[in-house]
């Protein structure tokens, strides 16, 4: 008993610290750019919505807002889904953007917005781009869950992944280039990666998909966690094994792709992110971990994104530039780490 109740007292304490961090992160982001502004205007700006005539009025709630909101939902939505997959093939180095799950959601994106209006529409919603992105990021899903069930070496099923996230980009590229130069830049921005220009129209589609999406990923905890000690013994709790894998498959492929739709492959997010909230948390119990990972998901894309818009200002970095540097190291490690098993 006194063990659970120190184990409670430290989480609750990272927990906080974890919650104070992400508040700080985001006044941050708000605050810093090209244009400095205090943290006096900002609160002003966002809590009196009738000053619109204060210089930083536009940049705060129009631009740096949103972003910001788009940042922390987007990280923590990548991160969840990350995290999902790891528990999904029991491989602490997997994640969307390396399985090549992401480059299958870029591969339906680039199709709906290189060939959109030759196919009849007028105008691209965002939930048509989310519908595309999900149904690319499922069918590269289903295809390495196949592969997965026929090979047993971890470098192998990387490497599988990394094969369809060529053969997505070499579609991509080809499309690209029969496109309109009208077309192409708008994609070709969109496919660096960023979370720049950001609409209110974008985060509420954003929020309305990948918020329920992080809170179903919070109600499969207890199923989780059976099936993290194996199958047999999630079936004797009383899981039920099909439903539960479509359950995950589906969760961790919405996640990816209402992130990609919008922002472009993000890259590491989520396979860096559920390693770190391992290494704070020093635990397995998902009851810590998602929502660990989830909140840490969004400090960290936050805190890499800042970087990549102010360390080369005003010229912006892709994100995945900034997260690449804390991804790729892990994986190296990860991988020597595991080598004997591998």
């Amino acid at each position: 008993m006194e063990f659970i109740k120190k184990s409670r007292v430290k989480y609750t304490i990272i927990f906080s610290v974890l919650i104070l961090a992400l508040f700080f992160t985001l006044t941050f982001c708000i605050c810093f750019g090209s244009v400095k502004i205090g943290v006096l205007n900002v609160g002003n700006i966002l809590f009196n919505k009738d000053i619109i005539e204060d210089p930083f009025y536009d940049i705060v709630w129009n631009i740096r807002f949103p972003r910001a909101l788009a940042t922390v939902i987007g990280g923590s939505a990548l991160a969840c889904s990350g995290l999902l997959l790891q528990i999904f093939f029991k491989n602490p180095i997997v994640e969307p953007y390396v399985l090549g799950v992401s480059s299958g959601a870029s591969l339906a994106v680039g199709i709906i917005m290189l060939g959109g209006l030759s196919f009849g529409f007028e105008s691209i919603s965002p939930f048509m781009l989310v519908a595309a992105a999900f149904i690319g990021s499922l069918i590269v899903m289903c295809i390495v869950i196949i592969f997965a069930g026929k090979v047993k070496s971890v470098v192998t099923l990387l490497v599988i992944g990394m094969m369809f996230g060529y053969l997505c980009s070499g579609v991509t590229s080809v499309l690209t280039a029969f496109a309109d130069k009208e077309k192409l830049q708008g994609f070709t921005i969109w496919r660096m990666g960023s979370f720049s220009g950001f609409t209110w129209e974008q985060v509420r589609a954003l929020m309305i998909i990948g918020i329920p999406a992080i809170l179903l990923s919070m109600i499969i905890i207890k199923p989780l966690n059976a099936f993290l000690l194996g199958e047999d013994y999630a079936k004797s709790m009383g899981v039920k094994i099909k439903k539960f894998r479509i359950a995950i498959v589906a969760i961790s492929s919405i996640l990816a792709s209402v992130v990609t739709a919008f922002s472009g492959p993000v890259a590491f997010i989520g396979l860096a992110v559920p390693q770190i909230s391992r290494l704070i948390f020093k635990t397995t119990d998902n009851k810590v971990l998602v929502p660990g990972t989830i909140i840490l998901g969004g400090i960290v894309t936050s805190i890499c994104d800042l970087i990549a818009r102010t360390i080369f200002a005003p010229i912006e970095l892709p994100i995945s530039a900034i997260t690449s540097f804390i991804g790729a190291p892990i994986v190296i490690f990860l991988i020597l780490k595991r080598r004997s098993t591998i």
